[in-house]
């Protein structure tokens, strides 16, 4: 991609009330435009980096055996009436529209009694389960205060994934092995390290549920670390002697650190509420109708990209993942002469005929300065730098955008050296 023709540019400004860092710099970096208070557009460079997070998300929900679909965003009155959650005394954050005709429509903000409903109607052996449906979809929720950047949204992007088991035994080894999906996608995200699984109350479907939390100041959670080795932690009013005693933890709360932390996903046991509302049976092995027993994982990409931003910056900008960043190498070119020119695009075509993705400073009306601020807000991890000072050595210049120093290396061993 050259960045002459990227559809935005770097800012200097961001909206006056915008008091997020995440939503601050995603701003001013040019990867997202602020629509209104919680809802942003996704633009190219902010578009790139979603899409890599869910191809992490997506990459471990199929190893664990998901399966994706797609649902409707539009959501029929009588089926959340089913379950008692269309009642705005019950969940007071829906959106809600009519049809000309009068009918009543919902905007989704969570899926578990369509999924339901849909289930029904593939169900009937328990030869046909455990199956494990999951969606990646835009869901929409009125929050009254929508704030955090990208970490409280009114629109955004949600993975939800939904288990059917046969029993509470095969959901619950199923729902363990989720805590470490989980795990592996923050992992992925590089911020593995100060992720951790909570303990909280469970409420009507099971005793604890768990949340996952990243430790940050620009957290809206707090909570008390219970054993940094395992990442275990216990979303503070949640904390008490029975959850000490049930989970073997052996501390009191003077022994405990007290941090903030952004929720970064959630499972749950459903138990038989959503397969009771919707009749959702199988025939057993002896041929007699059971229940499905149900559970629930969300994790929103959209939360984990302000998340991440909240992480990884510094006084100049966003430092990304490598995992995760819009572009693997940030190219800048510094030459004017055809000849020199000449040579900038043969690099930038030898790096993408190698499979690294490069975003190629061709800007001609910008002084270096200017090119390095904005390659230090957008935070691409590599940096090459082609300038009249490096080719006299037959080099480009090679920066980290997380180090200090840049080192020379040789022209004709950049794909080399960058692969190692």
């Amino acid at each position: 991609m050259r960045q002459s023709k990227l559809f935005v540019k770097t800012r200097k400004e961001t909206p006056a009330d915008e008091v997020s860092t995440n939503a601050k710099l995603l701003i001013k970096a040019g990867f997202v435009f602020k629509e209104m208070a919680g809802v942003y557009t996704l633009l190219p460079l902010g578009f790139r980096v979603i899409k890599k997070i869910e191809d992490i998300i997506r990459d471990e929900m199929n190893n664990v055996g998901g399966q994706e679909i797609f649902m409707t965003v539009l959501q029929e009155k009588q089926v959340w009436e089913k379950t008692n959650r269309w009642s705005d005394e019950v969940v007071d954050n829906w959106f809600k529209t009519k049809l000309s005709s009068g009918t009543e429509l919902g905007l989704g903000f969570t899926h578990e009694e369509p999924i339901a409903r849909i289930m029904s109607h593939y169900v009937s052996s328990y030869k046909d389960l455990p199956f494990y449906p999951y969606q990646i979809q835009t869901k929409f929720r009125n929050e009254a205060r929508a704030k955090s950047g990208l970490m409280r949204l009114r629109e955004f992007s949600m993975k939800d994934l939904y288990s059917f088991s046969r029993s509470k035994d095969e959901h619950d080894d199923f729902y363990e092995k989720m805590k470490h999906v989980y795990m592996n996608v923050f992992e992925r995200l590089g911020m593995g390290d100060k992720t951790y699984i909570t303990i909280s109350s469970g409420g009507s479907f099971s005793k604890y549920s768990f949340e996952f939390q990243t430790l940050s100041e620009a957290g809206e959670d707090l909570i008390y670390i219970v054993d940094e080795e395992k990442k275990i932690a216990i979303n503070k009013e949640d904390y008490n002697d029975e959850i000490v005693r049930d989970f073997d933890l052996k501390l009191s709360k003077n022994d405990l650190t007290e941090k903030k932390a952004i929720e970064v996903g959630d499972i749950y046991s459903l138990g038989y509420k959503y397969s009771k509302a919707f009749d959702l049976k199988f025939a057993n092995e002896k041929g007699e109708d059971e229940y499905v027993y149900m559970g629930s994982y969300g994790m929103s990409p959209s939360r984990l990209l302000g998340s991440i931003v909240e992480l990884n910056n510094d006084k100049d900008g966003i430092l990304w993942p490598e995992s995760v960043a819009p572009f693997q190498i940030h190219l800048i070119s510094l030459v004017k002469d055809d000849k020199q020119v000449k040579v900038v695009e043969e690099v930038y075509e030898r790096l993408k005929n190698s499979g690294f993705e490069v975003l190629l400073d061709d800007r001609n009306e910008l002084r270096a300065g200017e090119k390095f601020a904005d390659a230090d807000l957008i935070g691409i991890p590599k940096r090459l730098v082609i300038s009249e000072k490096t080719l006299l050595d037959d080099s480009v210049e090679l920066k980290k955008r997380n180090e200090k120093t840049s080192t020379l290396i040789p022209i004709n061993e950049i794909v080399e050296l960058l692969k190692q």
